[in-house]
């Protein structure tokens, strides 16, 4: 299997998946990138995997459909381009060969999705939208504090080996701020320093793993004693695992 992430607008990776002859996308937010990978290599587009509504993630769906015949899925409590394939945890899509298992991540948006086989060439791998990112999480538009930490919570305990295909490189901007957290966290330091020399290369810094974020990334890490002290400094009114995470989430808001 070939895993390709599809640069698209400012930021945006949209994920492409394939075997040499068939392949899925994820987050099509623009046809055009996505239709140039598939001509470039030949390859038929079988599925559309979609985690939430948001038009950077969307965007590009409907030409997609209608140039290629691929099968969309996505959130069953979203608007989501139709038709598709309404989806909520517990569900699965058979594509590629291989077996998604479907994970409701709401916080983000109220009803975003995400999608994880157990086995891609070996490994794990999971397909999370805007939910985690590395070093980070996304901003809270229609999801509440608690339910973006349950969310994040349910991805941080899937295997460490599990690649993490995030919808954008956010990065090097997470990790400022991660740093600007627990700046005596060696491995956060060591993750920086190499993202910062694979951006220099033009290189994407995704896929991350399960592994490496539970390590360096303060979203996941907001029970670590150093980050609840770090954080109670910002906001002296927080008291509990929600009241932290809520906390850690706006000082991000506002970081410079």
């Amino acid at each position: 299997m070939y895993l390709i992430p599809v640069s698209a607008f400012a930021d945006n990776y949209l994920w492409l998946l394939h075997d040499g002859k068939r392949a899925l996308v994820v987050d099509p937010g623009d046809a055009e990138p996505v239709m140039q990978a598939l001509q470039a290599s030949r390859l038929q587009l079988e599925s559309i995997l979609v985690t939430h509504h948001h038009a950077d993630h969307t965007g590009g769906v409907d030409a997609l459909r209608k140039a290629t015949g691929a099968t969309v899925y996505g959130p069953a409590t979203e608007r989501i381009p139709s038709p598709f394939q309404p989806l909520r945890e517990g569900d699965r899509v058979a594509t590629l060969g291989l077996d998604f298992q479907v994970l409701d991540v709401p916080g983000h948006t109220a009803g975003h999705i995400a999608f994880y086989t157990p086995d891609m060439d070996g490994e794990p791998l999971l397909f999370c939208g805007d939910t985690l990112f590395s070093g980070g999480c996304g901003r809270l538009f229609e999801g509440t504090p608690a339910q973006m930490l349950a969310s994040l919570d349910k991805l941080a305990a899937l295997p460490g080996a599990t690649r993490v295909c995030c919808a954008h490189e956010y990065t090097l901007d997470n990790l400022r701020f991660a740093l600007a957290v627990e700046p005596d966290n060696a491995a956060l330091a060591a993750y920086a320093q190499h993202c910062r020399q694979l951006r220099e290369q033009g290189k994407p810094t995704l896929p991350t793993s399960i592994g490496q974020e539970v390590l360096i990334n303060p979203f996941l890490r907001t029970r670590q004693a150093n980050i609840m002290a770090a954080v109670h400094h910002f906001d002296a009114s927080t008291h509990d695992d929600t009241t932290v995470f809520a906390a850690l989430r706006q000082w991000k808001n506002q970081f410079k």
